[in-house]
């Protein structure tokens, strides 16, 4: 079926059930941000391939909304679905709560799935319709009725992450999380996050693409450690490791019995943006649920020095690979055909050939010219346009090591650049400066860094339509918090955090520009005034100097440039071919 008629038969179901309007999110059981197959629900419906999104469908209505990242990319593929796009970030763009709570009348029915809903989601909805006396529904999959081909849970085996990467054993961890229990009066505690549940017992998977996790949950309380998850996907060592380690194993599906049958005065911690309102449903009501920030979500963020040390030597090999990739391209564009596909793939290979390399993070975005423009863009086999050597090519990609997880945007000439491209360019270079050589003081939160980062941008009157950067996963997941350089993040910075620094600005249908590298919170000076941080910048990997224009760059970012590319040259050099050193040595010339 196409997306209009899977809007048509879903309105019959909506009708059956009494149903005036129903919601499918993005979402997986887990709040996932990636989701395996099974759950691209709204994916399936809609025919919008985005990573964020959320459907919603009355008997009259369709509306899809989706932030800046896909506002473009969301009006091509919603074309004749029925479903109008709502470009949620802009000015006078409603929620689709805010829309729903105008188009409902007294008494109607919301419904969704409820496993796929987040308590905190639900939450926001019933407040903001509790004056409309509007009914809530969660117990209908209306979406999974019609989906007669739809995959089943991921099968893949886990495997034990080696300490040695982890830097801290499961034990220790799981320590650590029993200390902080005690902060939120708490004696069990419900993980649901497929990356907190890796990071805490040091397992690793591939049930979701990209990210290196395992669909299972995690009970953690004074009696026990138990795992939830289908045994198939256990292999034996694995199995003997964890129950070594006192680690219980259940079911996947066995999690709804046991938290129904918890013992009377049970006090048990979850995080109501990372469990679902189905999960919620099922404690035992004579058990208290005290609500909080999910504990490893926190830890986790702060990498140890394993972790540090893994870091830097994952975005030497990564380095590497980008290097080797760009100076083939030069050598390519112009003699021989090649597409946004193509030379993705060729980046892949290269990656491939570093120590400890598992796998791509994430799609890679690779956009031509207007494509560049397109946030998140995917390129299609049947559209792909040739390259030519002239004109802006942007990719953002990144590896996932055992030693580390890269995310890396660089945005290229192919030849002759304009005056605008170079001007748009600079900008986001200054941008990408100021925040790599801001001293800030500690407890400086992520929305504050986040302005002072758009200022270049903000001078000349553009702005950059995503946040500057995010929290990035050790061997887990590109996109990590808590800490994030947004204008809605109020998380503070803090010591060995990792996270990403990629300013952008987009002309539509012309050409974007986004600039990537990844950054660790430091120390940089205590005083009378307190102490001060600062980032380190790991990402290694030149700026196209063929679109920097130096007129527009103070002395002191001048120097900040010259050494990095002096630092990158130093420390790629002697992985190169001769050729290849050749090339960076020219590439990462002083300005």
């Amino acid at each position: 079926m196409e997306p209009k008629e899977k809007i048509t038969e879903l309105r019959k179901l909506m009708k059956a059930y009494n149903i005036d309007a129903f919601i499918v999110p993005s979402t997986d059981p887990h709040q996932s941000e990636y989701p395996a197959e099974r759950w691209k629900a709204r994916a399936w419906l809609s025919g919008f391939k985005g990573s964020a999104g959320t459907v919603v469908v009355m008997q009259h209505k369709a509306g899809l909304w989706t932030d800046p990242r896909y506002h473009m990319r969301g009006e091509t593929e919603l074309a004749g679905s029925g479903i109008e796009l709502y470009k949620f970030g802009l000015m006078d763009v409603p929620s689709y709560g805010e829309w729903l709570n105008q188009e409902l009348g007294e008494g109607s029915v919301i419904g969704f799935d409820g496993n796929v809903v987040s308590i905190a989601e639900v939450e926001k909805l019933k407040n903001a319709f509790q004056r409309k006396a509007i009914t809530v529904v969660t117990q209908h999959d209306l979406v999974g009725e019609l989906w007669n081909d739809r995959p089943g849970i991921p099968m893949n085996p886990i495997f034990i992450y080696d300490e040695k990467f982890a830097g801290e054993n499961r034990k220790s961890k799981i320590h650590r999380i029993h200390e902080r229990l005690k902060a939120y009066g708490a004696d069990t505690h419900l993980l649901t996050a497929l990356d907190d549940i890796a990071w805490t017992l040091n397992l690793r998977g591939s049930d979701v693409a990209y990210n290196p996790v395992a669909i299972c949950y995690l009970i953690i309380s004074s009696q026990e450690v138990r795992l939830f998850i289908d045994g198939k996907k256990i292999p034996a060592d694995v199995k003997q490791v964890l129950e070594t380690d006192r680690v219980v194993l259940s079911g996947y599906e066995d999690v709804v019995a046991y938290l129904q049958q918890l013992k009377p005065g049970i006090r048990i911690l979850i995080d109501p943006e990372k469990t679902n309102c189905n999960l919620k449903e099922s404690i035992s009501q004579s058990s208290q649920i005290v609500e909080g920030v999910s504990i490893p979500f926190l830890m986790k963020a702060v990498k140890n020095e394993t972790e540090l040390n893994g870091i830097r030597e994952s975005q030497i090999r990564d380095g590497v690979a980008m290097v080797k990739w760009m100076c083939w391209l030069d050598g390519q564009v112009g003699t021989v055909p090649h597409t946004e596909i193509t030379v993705a793939e060729k980046l892949a290979e290269f990656r491939s050939q570093g120590e400890f390399f598992q796998g791509l993070s994430f799609g890679t975005i690779c956009g031509y010219q207007a494509n560049s423009a397109v946030g998140h863009y995917s390129s299609n086999p049947e559209t792909a346009p040739t390259l030519k050597p002239e004109g802006i090519l942007l990719i953002d990609s990144g590896g996932q090591y055992l030693d580390g997880t890269t995310d890396i945007t660089r945005t290229l000439t192919l030849g002759n650049p304009t005056s605008e491209e170079k001007q748009a360019f600079t900008l986001v270079l200054k941008c990408q400066i100021k925040l790599a050589t801001l001293v800030f003081p500690k407890g400086t939160r992520g929305d504050r860094l986040d302005a002072i980062a758009r200022e270049p941008l903000w001078g000349r009157g553009w702005n950059c339509r995503h946040g500057i950067g995010h929290g990035v996963g050790y061997f887990l997941n590109v996109h990590e918090g808590p800490q994030r350089f947004r204008e809605d993040n109020a998380v503070p910075l803090e010591l060995n955090m990792l996270t990403s620094n990629e300013p952008g600005v987009y002309f539509e249908g012309k050409f974007g520009v986004r600039l990537e590298n990844l950054l660790v919170t430091v120390l940089r000076e205590v005083s009378e005034f307190g102490e001060f941080y600062g980032f380190e910048t790991d990402t290694l990997c030149p700026f196209d100097l063929e679109l920097v224009d130096a007129a527009m760059l103070s002395s002191d970012e001048q120097s900040w440039l010259n050494a990095y590319h002096r630092r990158v040259y130093e420390t790629l050099e002697p992985f190169l071919l001769e050729e290849e050193k050749a090339w960076l040595r020219k590439t990462t010339r002083q300005i």
